[in-house]
């Protein structure tokens, strides 16, 4: 088969899957879980039923698709940010800090209407256990980094201060502004501060 036949199926399949993915999250946003079927998707996607099922078997394995992808661009998006916030370590785990709790905050008044159903479906699967590993890895690294270089206590562990900080921030998603996050993220990290 040409590269170029190859590249247009391969095309046409992220575009399939996509559009499935966004559709299921519009549903899921607007009318709750129950709306999300498989007749629905493939009636406002345009997607053909048999064609939706050669992609996904149920709409258990689109939400979880879908689900892992709003992960990983999570992950992406904190990863940018380390990479964009300078060579001081303790400005980098404060911006990447940061940056978890406006995702947290973002992502409980998303899903806040969607009820504990869709979160304890969604967060029994493996692929949410891989995110948050990497997730505390992220942070692990910067707390690491900073301790290194005297911008954070070092006599506690990497692991359970990323920990605190990953607990601390979850505290995000009830918070009601931009502003309550970041005093949030100011009392976390003055807990990551040597004590006199």
């Amino acid at each position: 088969m040409p590269r170029l036949w190859n590249e247009t199926i391969d095309a046409h399949r992220r575009a399939v899957r996509d559009a499935t993915l966004d559709t299921a999250a519009a549903l899921l946003a607007e009318h709750g879980l129950a709306s999300v079927t498989m007749s629905k998707i493939a009636e406002l996607t345009g997607i053909g039923r048999a064609t939706l099922y050669k992609y996904f078997p149920d709409v258990d394995a689109i939400l979880l698709a879908w689900h892992e992808r709003e992960v990983g661009r999570h992950l992406d998006e904190l990863t940018k940010v380390l990479e964009r916030a300078g060579s001081d370590p303790s400005d980098r785990l404060r911006a990447v800090l940061t940056a978890y709790a406006i995702i947290h905050q973002r992502r409980a008044r998303q899903h806040r209407h969607h009820g504990a159903e869709l979160a304890a479906f969604l967060h029994r699967d493996e692929h949410t256990s891989l995110a948050h590993t990497r997730l505390h890895g992220l942070v692990r690294d910067a707390v690491e980094a900073a301790a290194l270089a005297g911008g954070v206590r070092d006599d506690v562990s990497p692991d359970e201060l990323a920990l605190y900080c990953l607990h601390a921030l979850a505290a995000a998603g009830f918070l009601p502004s931009t502003v309550a996050v970041e005093r949030l993220v100011d009392v976390t990290f003055t807990g990551l501060r040597h004590s006199h």
